[in-house]
């Protein structure tokens, strides 16, 4: 049997901190894991101009209660639950993803959470655990499933080498230049393409 890990970000929704960039008009927060391969580094930068700003966690929800999914997403998601079992594993964190969760019709999400202050400032963010989004892959390859990874940036990478199959979707130039090897997909109908391929080779 085969289970699909997916990001969320990139994949099925925007990118969280880009809306929030736009919104506060600090283009410092349009940085992602696709401009930034050190995740504490982007982490840092951005709760550093969170507090300098005195932005608070409630600021960040009320932009993402705003938000929808990409364009086709839950068409796509839907289908793809239909076929396989579907783990959306993501760099996110708990404090953030439940309005967007109820609009991608509740997948499982795994993530991070944070430490938020009285006053409602994020102290800090706490990782689920080191490299969880390859860590979880690891996982279900260790109950004997067939991975299939889709990703879109650099925090993506460690899960999808780790995978058994593995699929950029809308990855920016510079992780395609990096990693010539993995796919790249270029909208949902050619990501169920090429899942469908993966699932029928795999059963014939």
């Amino acid at each position: 049997m085969h289970v699909v890990c997916s990001d969320l970000e990139g994949i099925f929704t925007p990118e969280i901190w880009i809306e929030f960039a736009e919104k506060t008009g600090i283009p410092e927060l349009r940085l992602t894991t696709r401009d930034i391969s050190d995740y504490d580094e982007l982490m840092r930068g951005r709760l550093a101009i969170l507090n300098e700003k005195g932005f608070t966690l409630k600021d960040i929800q009320e932009v993402v209660a705003t938000m929808e999914p990409l364009e086709g997403a839950v068409e796509f998601l839907d289908w793809l639950r239909s076929e396989v079992p579907v783990i959306i594993v993501s760099d996110t964190y708990e404090e953030f993803a439940k309005p967007l969760m109820a609009k991608l019709k509740w997948p499982i999400l795994l993530c991070h959470d944070l430490t938020i202050a009285p006053d409602g400032t994020i102290r800090t963010y706490n990782l689920r655990q080191q490299n969880s989004k390859r860590r979880a892959l690891q996982a279900f390859k260790g109950l004997n499933y067939d991975t299939i990874g889709i990703g879109d940036s650099y925090n993506d990478i460690d899960m999808l080498l780790e995978a058994d199959r593995a699929l950029l979707f809308r990855p920016p130039d510079n992780v395609v230049e990096e990693f010539p090897q993995l796919p790249v997909c270029s909208d949902y109908d050619e990501l169920r393409r090429l899942i469908t391929e993966i699932l029928d080779r795999d059963s014939a």
